[in-house]
């Protein structure tokens, strides 16, 4: 980091620190006035998301949402390449999203108020008897109409290339019967590197891929499902290279 940089490249990582506080508070506050998500997820996705990206000069390109009946539920599937996929993915969905957050995040007390009261789920991948309990939150979301959010991959990737993708939260989009949706993100990895926190002003991409009905698979085929979501996803991911 230059000498000449370093000011306002700090500045941003105060700015993102306080200004996700701030959200947070306002969407915690909000949704326990109304006794619902709905008004959190709304100031997330209008407020919190668009200002967060537009402090660190993020341009935002989104393709694929004439796919999306915003109207049902759907199961979305992400390559992770950044902690920004999170805003990014929210402003770009046109529907509020429930997040599956790692287990590990729940010992943030903040964090962990806010995912509960937004109706997310944590999912313990390293227990089995947990991660078949967090299996069934999820269904039980997808049921009451809400879209479920998962980066199957588990963690972000490390160079911005696509990692396998685990196959545990499939099952309950064939629980429910919920559409798979693959969304591709590229560039996000380049504005926000895996082991930083401030902005690189950039361009990131987002490609929706066709959604995935999930009739044609038994109950238990969830590697099945899992790597054709993973096969859509690589190749809108190589898409957007090739127009880059």
């Amino acid at each position: 980091m230059s000498l000449v940089w370093w000011p306002i490249n700090l500045l941003q990582v105060v700015f993102v620190a306080l200004w996700s506080l701030v959200g947070f508070l306002a969407a915690l506050l909000l949704s326990k006035v109304a006794q619902s998500p709905r008004p959190g997820l709304w100031y997330a996705r209008e407020i919190w998301a668009p200002v967060l990206l537009a402090s660190g000069w993020v341009r935002l390109d989104i393709r694929g949402l004439e796919r999306i009946d915003p109207g049902r539920p759907y199961f979305v599937v992400a390559n992770h390449q950044s902690w920004v996929d999170i805003p990014l993915l929210i402003r770009a969905l046109p529907m509020p999203v429930l997040f599956i957050a790692k287990q590990e995040l729940s010992r943030i007390p903040l964090l962990r108020q806010y995912v509960e009261t937004m109706g997310m789920v944590f999912v313990n991948r390293s227990d089995r008897r947990e991660s078949v309990r967090s299996v069934g939150k999820l269904a039980e979301r997808l049921h009451q109409g809400w879209s479920v959010l998962s980066f199957p991959e588990g963690t972000r990737s490390p160079d911005g290339e696509l990692l396998r993708f685990r196959t545990g939260t499939f099952a309950a989009a064939l629980e429910t019967g919920v559409d798979v949706l693959p969304v591709a993100v590229e560039g996000a990895a380049r504005i926000v590197p895996r082991s930083g926190i401030r902005f690189r002003p950039g361009r990131v991409r987002i490609a929706i891929g066709e959604p995935i009905p999930v009739a044609g698979y038994a109950h238990d085929d969830r590697a099945a499902l899992a790597a054709r979501a993973q096969e859509v996803v690589a190749q809108e991911i190589a898409r957007m290279r090739d127009l880059a």
